[in-house]
């Protein structure tokens, strides 16, 4: 698990995505560009709409009984390819393999610092 910026909340998230075999983790550090819409990505995968939605709510319910945070918003419930869960400084992406290679966010934000997190099982 990384110790970076934010890293009690970062941790959390991180951990909740492996505790339900979350995969293909990725976060992007782009504290250090100019424009940003926030300071961290969290990217990963699940293999299908449940496992997308069962990552979904270890987080929301691991961020807030571990760190005491609620996300501002979620985003993507309606058909579980790509849930965002925003919690300020760090947005959550939770992708469905098919939905990630399309949107490939690592490539648009390819000039922040990106580390994958290897699977833990």
């Amino acid at each position: 698990v990384l110790k970076l910026g934010n890293s009690k909340l970062l941790n959390a998230i991180i951990e909740s995505i492996q505790d339900v075999k979350g995969h293909n983790i990725v976060t992007v550090d782009m504290t250090g560009l100019d424009e940003r819409v926030c300071d961290y990505f969290v990217i990963c995968e699940g293999n299908t709409n449940t496992q997308v939605d069962a990552i979904t709510d270890s987080v929301d319910e691991k961020v807030k009984k571990s760190v005491g945070e609620d996300p501002f918003a979620i985003q993507g419930r309606e058909n579980d390819e790509w849930v965002a869960l925003d919690y300020g400084d760090i947005m959550v992406h939770i992708f469905q393999p098919e939905a990630r290679a399309f949107y490939d966010l690592e490539h648009l934000w390819a000039d922040a610092d990106i580390n994958a997190i290897a699977d833990d099982y």
